[in-house]
């Protein structure tokens, strides 16, 4: 073991009289004398009677700071990941501006979305209550197709306990369809007496489009594509 000067060695015995950890006493001292060696300088060394109790309280708040620092570092590494997907998908999102690829991109939509057929006459329809999915419908429409705003007709389904004019300006700002091509909204009648838990909840928007030639060239390609890739495979 170094030889250590005796005022270092009075300093340091002193210094863990008081209570003070080894990593404490290294920081007063400004000597990185190991650990190993200052539990020989202070050989016999009574320590005070709160000692347990302060060393119990530091590795509380140590372990606190250690998870809040294992959270940043989660974080960053979270969007880095998130960063390094959108830098991958940018070239390929971009492609949707491609008719051919944007019908597919449609196709695909009605078939996991979309019904078939209207009660209210040759017209297929699309319900959700994500805007994303409303919104990419009526732009994939316009892209693809010859699209006419005359032939949508929208209508609000939602909860008892719901605003009506507030959901249909919600929607109305949504799609850029008037109110004139709204039908009159739909309460569930299962929701009465029962309040809506998710504030945010803006309801589910039908959309009818009334134009059978879009609707069955829909249909033909998801079929097509179907059978190709159950048939042949990818």
């Amino acid at each position: 073991m170094r030889r250590y000067p005796k005022k270092i060695i009075n300093k340091v015995r002193k210094l863990r009289i008081l209570g003070k950890t080894y990593g404490e006493i290294r920081k007063e001292i400004s000597l990185k004398i190991p650990k190993s060696t200052l539990s020989d300088l202070c050989r016999g060394v009574k320590l005070p009677k709160n000692y347990i109790e302060r060393i119990s309280k530091l590795n509380i708040e140590n372990l606190g700071k250690g998870r809040r620092i294992a959270l940043e570092i989660n974080k960053i590494k979270r969007e880095e990941f998130f960063k390094k997907l959108e830098e991958l998908n940018i070239p390929i999102a971009e492609r949707i501006s491609d008719k051919d690829i944007a019908k597919i991109a449609l196709a695909m939509l009605c078939l996991g979305e979309a019904s078939k057929y209207s009660k209210t006459g040759p017209s297929f329809c699309l319900g959700s209550s994500d805007y994303r999915i409303i919104t990419l419908f009526l732009e994939l429409l316009k892209e693809c197709f010859d699209f006419n705003l005359e032939k949508v007709r929208c209508t609000v389904q939602c909860r008892a306990d719901q605003n009506i004019d507030e959901l249909e300006k919600y929607w109305m700002n949504v799609t850029k369809v008037p109110k004139r091509l709204f039908y009159k909204s739909r309460i569930d009648p299962r929701t009465i007496g029962k309040p809506t838990r998710k504030k945010e909840y803006k309801g589910v928007l039908k959309i009818d489009y009334f134009d059978s030639k879009v609707q069955h060239d829909l249909e033909s390609l998801e079929n097509l594509m179907y059978n190709f890739v159950g048939n042949k495979g990818l």
